[in-house]
């Protein structure tokens, strides 16, 4: 089960693992770290989750979206995995649905504590609150500011306020990690690492004594996750967050560690990816400053940042991120700002 895959031309990673568990069932990844993988909707298909063998109980990381099917999947396991014991805490590495979304429904299924960062914790509280009537206006005015159409904010109203159907509610109280903690997990050191940009504060765990790395959306060995500026921070660097916290990444883990990513294939090289990461966002950055020797708007730029097409599916995303990279060019003066009369931003050549 556990051998190199042949490498596609060029890849410097290395994907031990060939088996991939299915729905409930598990893979034991190094001592006393168990693999699941967990359905969920969109083009991703899945979620990597993880099961640690604890002291008297399990640690869980990272839990799936809020689905009844999930939960089904979820009892599954518990019947057949725990070996009659409890699960006492759950992590969520950072807030979005797939990390966060059953996160309240284990810990109070098995009264146990929910180990989040503070700004991700309070930010999920916060998003769930809102309703499909919730809809500020500050909203409307970021998104008419990046060029959406009359059709395009209408689509907005129509998806605002559906984050809280993702997630189960969260408890009131929770445990919170900070950069450098070390948690005893099973009688072995974890050391909370902070990733930065995709999330407010996305927690990793390392492990020096397996030489395991849970990675969650921080570092993923074949896709970059979305890297987003929202209303909520209309001013927001989170792609600057995002290439300083590669590098102070690739800086701090050692080279040898296996990666357990949220999506993908676990793998070797954490290194060579993180520098690929790096190396492809300033790319975007060049490629991007070479389409604005004529004014854009942040939804004119996708084709110097996506390789795919984007659709109605894909649209908001790829406009926060289009921002994000706009906003990384301003501050690195590649790129001016201009308004219009209308309260749309174009952005050209400095």
């Amino acid at each position: 089960m556990i051998r190199n895959r042949s490498r596609s031309t060029g890849d410097p990673l290395e994907y031990p693992f060939l088996e991939i568990p299915s729905a409930g069932e598990t893979v034991e990844v190094a001592a006393d770290v168990f693999w699941l993988r967990m359905p969920m909707p969109g083009r991703l298909s899945h979620i990597n989750v993880w099961l640690l063998r604890d002291h008297d109980g399990w640690t869980i990381v990272d839990t799936g979206i809020n689905t009844e099917d999930l939960k089904k999947c979820w009892e599954g396991v518990f019947e057949k995995h725990l070996q009659n014991l409890p699960v006492k805490r759950v992590f969520s590495t950072h807030l979005h649905g797939d990390h966060t979304g059953l996160s309240g429904w284990i810990t109070q299924r098995w009264n146990a504590e929910l180990w989040m960062s503070r700004t991700d914790f309070l930010m999920c509280k916060v998003m769930a609150a809102y309703g499909p009537r919730d809809v500020p206006d500050e909203a409307i005015r970021f998104y008419r500011r990046a060029g959406f159409s009359t059709e395009r904010l209408d689509e907005y109203r129509g998806v605002f306020g559906k984050f809280g159907s993702s997630i189960s509610t969260l408890p009131q109280g929770y445990r919170r990690v900070i950069d450098g903690d070390y948690i005893d997990i099973g009688g072995r050191e974890w050391r909370v690492v902070i990733g930065r940009g995709h999330s407010p504060e996305h927690v990793c765990l390392y492990c020096p004594e397996l030489k395991v790395l849970i990675s969650g959306d921080q570092i993923l060995p074949k896709i970059t996750p979305n890297v987003s500026v929202n209303p909520s921070e209309p001013r927001a660097n989170p792609l600057k967050e995002w290439l300083a916290s590669s590098a102070e990444l690739r800086d701090f883990l050692p080279g040898d560690l296996l990666v357990l990513p949220a999506h993908e294939d676990l793998f070797h090289g954490v290194h060579e990816r993180l520098t690929q990461i790096i190396a492809f966002h300033e790319t975007g950055l060049e490629k991007l400053y070479d389409l604005c020797a004529e004014p854009k708007r942040a939804v004119d730029v996708f084709p110097a940042l996506f390789k795919s097409e984007i659709d109605r599916f894909t649209f908001f995303a790829a406009t926060g991120e289009s921002i994000a990279h706009l906003h990384c060019a301003l501050d690195r003066r590649m790129l001016v700002e201009e308004e219009d009369y209308e309260g749309v931003a174009w952005y050209r050549q400095a």
